[in-house]
C-alpha cells in the first residue's frame, strides 16, 4: 500500500533522472525502455521539472500515452517554485508537458527553508481540491521537515519521502526509516543502486547461486526487503529493464537479509 491510501503501486519502478539530457535516437531507446518496463509489471514512474530542464517529463508522457490509466504517475515540484502561486504554475506545466490530466503523485523535491512550508502545502492542497494531484509526497525530507511539512496539511496527508537508499546509503536506517514505518509513509527508494556503482563485490556468491540472481537483482531485493520501501532505479535501457523487473520474482529470507545486512556494513 502507498502510505495509509489503498493505493497498490509496484514495488520496483523506474526512475528517469537525466533521461531527456540526450538527443535523436536515444530518446526512442529511452521511451522504448519505458515502454518495456510497462509491459513487465513496472508501472510506477517517477519523473521531475528539474530532470533534462522538462524534456525528462516529456519523454515519460510518450512511453504513458496509450497506458495512462495502467500507470501511477508522480514528478516532481523544484525547491525555487515553492512559492504559492509558482507551484500552481509549475504543476500545470508539468501536466501540460506529461500530457496528462492529472499527476498521481506530486512531490516537493528538497526542503526550502525560505519559503514557508505553509505556504506551499497550501498550494499543494489547492491542487489536490482542482483534480490536478491526487496525493501530496516530499522528498530528501528529515524526520523534522516531513512532522512540519504533515503539520501544514490540514486536510491532506504525507503519504511518501522519496530519499537515497543503497547498500552504500544507509543514513535513513537511524530514524527517517523506522519514524516513516511507525508514520506509514511510504520511502522511495532513489538510486538504490547507486547510480551504477553497485558494490556486487560485497554479494555472497552463494547467494547468487541460490536466488539464480545478478548482484543488482539480490541488492534491488534488499533494498525493498522492508515493507514500507519501494526503489525507483534508472530506467533508460532495455537490458536493466529486464533485469530490474525479474529482482523479486523470489524474494531474500530473514536469515539472508541479515547476513546481507552486515556484508553491506
Amino acid at each position: 500500500m502507498l502510505g495509509r491510501t489503498r493505493e497498490r503501486i509496484p514495488v520496483i519502478g523506474m526512475g528517469t533522472w537525466a533521461m531527456g539530457n540526450s538527443t535523436g535516437e536515444r530518446h526512442k531507446e529511452e521511451v522504448e525502455a519505458l515502454e518495456r518496463g510497462i509491459e513487465l509489471g513496472m508501472k510506477f514512474i517517477d519523473t521531475a521539472e528539474s530532470y533534462g530542464g522538462g524534456r525528462s517529463e516529456a519523454l515519460v508522457g510518450r512511453a504513458i500515452g496509450e497506458v495512462r490509466d495502467q500507470v501511477f504517475l508522480a514528478t516532481k515540484v523544484s525547491p525555487e517554485h515553492f512559492g504559492y502561486d509558482d507551484v500552481l504554475k509549475s504543476c500545470e506545466a508539468s501536466i501540460e508537458r506529461l500530457g496528462l490530466k492529472y499527476i498521481d503523485l506530486y512531490q516537493l523535491h528538497w526542503p526550502n527553508p525560505r519559503i514557508r512550508i505553509q505556504e506551499t502545502m497550501r498550494a499543494m492542497e489547492e491542487l489536490v481540491s482542482r483534480g490536478k494531484i491526487r496525493y501530496v509526497g516530499v522528498s530528501n525530507f528529515s524526520v523534522e521537515q516531513t512532522t512540519e511539512a504533515q503539520e501544514s496539511l490540514p486536510r491532506s496527508e504525507i503519504i511518501s519521502n522519496q530519499v537515497r537508499y543503497s547498500p552504500s546509503s544507509r543514513e535513513i536506517e537511524s530514524d527517517l526509516l523506522p519514524f516513516c514505518e511507525k508514520e506509514k509513509i511510504t520511502v522511495i527508494a532513489y538510486s538504490p543502486l547507486d547510480t551504477g556503482g553497485i558494490p556486487a563485490a560485497k554479494v555472497p556468491k552463494e547467494l547468487l547461486r541460490k536466488y539464480d540472481m545478478t548482484a543488482a537483482q539480490i541488492i534491488l531485493n534488499w533494498v525493498t526487503y522492508r515493507e514500507q520501501v519501494t526503489a525507483i532505479p534508472k530506467a533508460s535501457r532495455m537490458e536493466h529493464i529486464e533485469e530490474n523487473a525479474k529482482s523479486l520474482d523470489v524474494r531474500l529470507t530473514e536469515t539472508d537479509y541479515q547476513a546481507l545486512c552486515k556484508a553491506f556494513e
